[in-house]
Order: C-alpha cells, then sequence, then structure tokens
C-alpha cells in the first residue's frame, strides 16, 4: 500500500484525483436513478428502457469526440461547458419526472442529450496520471488506483440510489448526479494542477504531428472483447442461478466479480512485471476467458461464485494494460482521446454481450453459453500478441525505483 501512498503523495495529485472520483460517482448513480425516475413519469418500462438506451448510446459513442475536445482545448475550456450542459440537462429531467405524464418522446430527447454533453473524467484523469508522474514506472500503479476506485463507484452508486429512494423520489436521485458531476469537475479543472493538454495538441498540430487515434487496435480489441464478456456474465449469472432456483444468489455473484475485480487491481500495480504489457495483456485476456468458460460447468452455484471471483481477477488488471498500451500508443496532444477509444470499446462490448447472450439462452445449453461468452477474450489474444511500434519506450511496472 505504500506504493500506492507514493501516487498520492505527488503534488496536487490526491486533490486532483479526488475530485474526479466525486464527478465520476455521478455516472454510477446515474444509470439507477433516471430509469427509475422515468419509469415513474411515464408509467412505462419500455419508455424508461428506451431513454436509458438512447442516453448510453449516446453517451459511448460520443466519447472520443468529447476527448478530443478536451485534448485541443484543454480541459478547463473544454470540461466546464460540458459539465454545465451535462448538469443542466440532468436537472431538467429531474424536474420533468417528478410528476406523471410527462410526454415519451420528451423525455427520449433530453436522455439522449444528456448522453451526448457526458464530461470524459475518466479519460481526463487518467491522461493527467500521465502528466503528475515524471516516473512512468508510477503511472501502472496510478492506473491500477484509478481502475479499482472506479470499480468500487460502480458498485457503490447503485447502492446510494437505493438509500435515497427510500426516503425521496427517484428524480432526487438524478439530480444528485447533476451535483456530484458539476462539483466533480469544477473541482478537477480548477485544482493546482498546470493542465497542459490542449497547448501538447496545438504544438503537435504546428509541428505537423497528426492528432487521432494511432496504433490503438490491440487495446481497444481488447478492450471489447472484456467488455462483451462481462455483459454476457451479467445475464448468464442470472440464467444460472434461476436454473439451481436460487435466483436471489446473483446480487452476491456479481458482489464477488467486482471484489475479484479490486482485489487483482490492487495486485496488478503492486507487483513488478518483467513481462511487457501486450503479451501481458494477453495472458490476462486468456486467463479470464478460461475463468469464464470454466464457470460453465459449475454444478452449483457456490462453485460459480468461485469461478466468478476468479474470472474477476484479471478484469481490472486487463483494462487497466489496456489503457496503459493505449497510452503509450497515442500521438502527442492524444492521450485523452486514446483513453477515451478504450473505455467506449468497453461499454460498447458491455452492451454487445448482453444482446448477443439475451438471443442464445434459452436456446442453447447454459455450459456452451459461458463457452461462447468466452470466446471474444480468447479471441483477443492472437491480437493482443501482436507488436506496434509504441510512440514511447513500453512502460515495466511495478516495484520500481508503478482504469480503467
Amino acid at each position: 500500500m505504500s506504493s500506492y501512498a507514493a501516487v498520492l503523495r505527488t503534488p496536487h495529485a490526491a486533490r486532483a484525483f479526488g475530485a474526479a472520483l466525486v464527478g465520476r460517482l455521478s455516472y454510477g448513480t446515474v444509470s439507477l436513478s433516471l430509469v427509475l425516475a422515468v419509469k415513474d413519469a411515464s408509467r412505462s418500462f419500455s419508455v424508461a428502457g428506451t431513454a436509458m438506451a438512447l442516453f448510453g448510446v449516446a453517451s459511448v459513442l460520443l466519447s472520443p469526440a468529447r476527448a478530443a475536445l478536451v485534448d485541443r482545448y484543454g480541459p478547463r475550456r473544454a470540461l466546464v461547458p460540458m459539465a454545465g450542459l451535462y448538469a443542466v440537462l440532468l436537472a431538467v429531467l429531474a424536474l420533468v419526472t417528478r410528476e406523471p405524464g410527462t410526454p415519451g418522446p420528451l423525455l427520449w430527447v433530453l436522455a439522449a442529450l444528456a448522453g451526448a454533453c457526458t464530461p470524459p473524467l475518466g479519460p481526463t484523469m487518467r491522461a493527467l496520471w500521465s502528466q503528475l508522474l515524471p516516473d512512468r514506472s508510477m503511472v501502472q500503479r496510478a492506473y491500477s488506483l484509478d481502475g479499482v476506485a472506479e470499480e468500487l463507484l460502480l458498485v457503490s452508486g447503485p447502492l446510494l440510489v437505493g438509500v435515497l429512494v427510500a426516503y425521496a423520489e427517484p428524480a432526487a436521485g438524478v439530480a444528485l448526479s447533476a451535483v456530484l458531476v458539476l462539483a466533480g469537475t469544477l473541482g478537477l479543472v480548477f485544482s493546482p494542477v498546470p493542465f497542459a493538454a490542449g497547448t501538447r495538441a496545438v504544438r503537435a498540430k504546428r509541428a505537423g504531428a497528426r492528432p487521432g487515434p494511432r496504433g490503438l487496435g490491440q487495446p481497444v480489441l481488447a478492450a471489447a472483447g472484456v467488455g462483451l464478456c462481462l455483459g454476457a456474465l451479467d445475464l448468464l449469472a442470472i440464467a444460472f442461478t434461476e436454473d439451481h432456483h436460487q435466483p436471489g444468489a446473483v446480487a452476491w455473484v456479481l458482489a464477488v466479480l467486482s471484489a475479484g475485480s479490486v482485489v487483482g487491481g490492487l495486485v496488478n500495480g503492486a507487483v513488478t512485471w518483467r513481462l511487457p504489457a501486450r503479451p501481458r495483456l494477453a495472458l490476462l485476456c486468456a486467463a479470464l476467458g478460461l475463468a469464464l468458460a470454466a464457470a460453465g460447468l459449475a454444478p452449483n452455484v457456490y462453485a460459480l461464485g468461485a469461478a466468478v471471483a476468479v474470472a474477476g481477477l484479471f478484469v481490472a488488471p486487463a483494462l487497466t494494460t489496456a489503457y496503459l498500451i493505449a497510452d503509450e500508443a497515442a500521438a502527442p496532444g492524444t492521450r485523452t482521446q486514446a483513453g477515451a477509444w478504450v473505455n467506449t470499446a468497453v461499454n460498447a462490448g458491455i452492451s454487445g454481450g448482453t444482446a448477443a447472450v439475451g438471443v442464445l439462452v434459452g436456446r442453447l445449453p447454459l455450459a456452451l453459453c459461458f463457452a461462447l461468452a468466452a470466446l471474444p477474450a480468447l479471441l483477443c489474444v492472437a491480437t493482443a500478441l501482436r507488436t506496434g511500434p509504441p510512440n514511447r519506450p513500453a512502460v515495466v511496472a511495478g516495484r520500481q525505483g508503478t482504469l480503467g
């Protein structure tokens, strides 16, 4: 843990990281709050599901474009307008969902617009780690810490909403999400960090460099494969526990997945890795795929939980390594955008994995569904083993003198 403390002792790091986490907690609260609020206002699960789908699609697909604005203009000039507009749209959604009878199309438009304005706080913070830490060997620790914190936020966000709606209407959760993202963004951009992303992008453009996502195929495909596995696992865990007449067990099965990911992330940032990042990503993807395939052979829910926990050990390390490779491959002044491409791949993969397994479950044996869900991670191995010319020397992570 002392290695992680050293990361946080870096000047301005703790303050910037804390502010970013406050803003990113909004992403853990907004999804459930928005679904509940729209459902209450429209009296329709279909309207609520469509609103959430539009919000998610706009947020995920436009993430690289928003990150490119951060790279071009710098966090202060790009994030503040984005977060302000995003918070205003969430506040409007909170207001119009307080009373039933709001037209569905209006809710859909507001949800899509809000998703389009989601500020890329995660990619911005990961790019900032590379700027704050002069020793590249510490970046692995910072990324691991960032990934573990994000995992905890995604778990604690819905729990916070659950407590809130026990005493207030769901619209209060949407309003809380607006307050969190605005407060976190302002705290981040006005922290005493010498932001230089915009300046670097301008200099790179003047020097003739081509800003944009170059050399990101391997980490993006690997992240998409991990996302596909995670999206599939959510639905497969539900199907498995129902088949074994223990539907309530799905909550703790998914909880041990997150717990395994947290443990794996902490270990990944603390150990010395002598294996370069690209082949390491291949091994992590292979281990995740094999653990997921083995989960389909579990004889009972307890064995499933154990297999899922093992699979979780490789989730955070795989994503952290993908983010690191993307950071190394990024052209000057495009680090935020590079991280956003990996983040987009994960989120798109989760949605795609859930949709694909939804078609397979009930038509094929569950064990075969688990094996098919593991294929994306296993197929990523071939891509991950392909080495490309990085823009900078590879990071050798771990104890040296270290998202997603």
